[in-house]
């Protein structure tokens, strides 16, 4: 692809297809990926032609930039659309989550819908009424931080955790709904206190919540950032 920086149209309109490109692009480089069309694809779930077609009507509209190497990266407009959108997205957890009371494993799924619908007046009530708390229901915070500012933080991944260790936890990884409900059913949530027993020879880890043995795969360990506790 051609790495074009074309100046953003003030009169574009912003689709919710384009909010969701923008949000997944910021949202893979928090997560520490380097972001190209395969991975817009697999993150979206849609077609390369797909993804191919959007980062062109992007491109134009001055959003993104595509770089000789497919390297997809977000333009200051394109960023600034994207923070929006995240920061919407996050109220809205909050809003099904303490207002609504809506378990913590549901409110993602809601969020990704309804955040397309928030005005700015809306959006205003919303922090009129919740404040303006740092973090959501998953442990998230606002602002996107990558794996090594989060090792910055203080935290690490579950499973790069010492055996004989004892950890808080401080966020999940929340688009995935089927994993949410299963940490739920394990007792695994943000805040909730963990002791890391063993790592078993077939791979998976021995945790205790609540005093009681979980054993996980590496793959959801992967998931969940811990902070040593005492």
């Amino acid at each position: 692809m051609v790495d074009c920086t074309q100046q953003p149209n003030p009169m574009t309109t912003i689709t919710v297809s384009k909010e969701d490109y923008l949000k997944a692009i910021a949202e893979a480089e928090a997560e520490g990926t380097k972001v190209h069309a395969a991975t817009l694809a697999n993150w979206l779930s849609v077609t390369r032609p797909a993804v191919t077609f959007a980062l062109k009507r992007l491109t134009k509209d001055g959003l993104v930039s595509v770089k000789n190497d497919g390297h997809v990266q977000l333009t200051h407009r394109g960023r600034e659309i994207a923070e929006r959108t995240i920061v919407r997205h996050h109220l809205i957890e909050r809003m099904l989550s303490e207002i609504f009371g809506m378990s913590w494993y549901e409110v993602h799924d809601e969020a990704e819908t309804l955040e397309h619908a928030v005005s700015a007046a809306f959006e205003k009530k919303l922090v009129d009424k919740l404040g303006k708390k740092d973090v959501c229901p998953h442990g998230n915070g606002l602002a996107l931080r990558s794996p090594a500012e989060r090792r910055k933080r203080g935290m690490c991944l579950l499973s790069e955790a010492e055996p004989g260790g004892h950890y808080q936890v401080a966020s999940v990884y929340e688009r995935d709904r089927k994993l949410l409900e299963f940490f739920d059913k394990e007792g695994i949530r943000p805040r909730s206190r963990i002791a890391f027993d063993e790592r078993n020879y077939d791979g998976t880890i021995s945790i205790s919540v609540d005093k009681r043995e979980v054993r996980l795969g590496i793959s959801a360990a992967e998931k969940i950032w811990v902070v040593k506790s005492q």
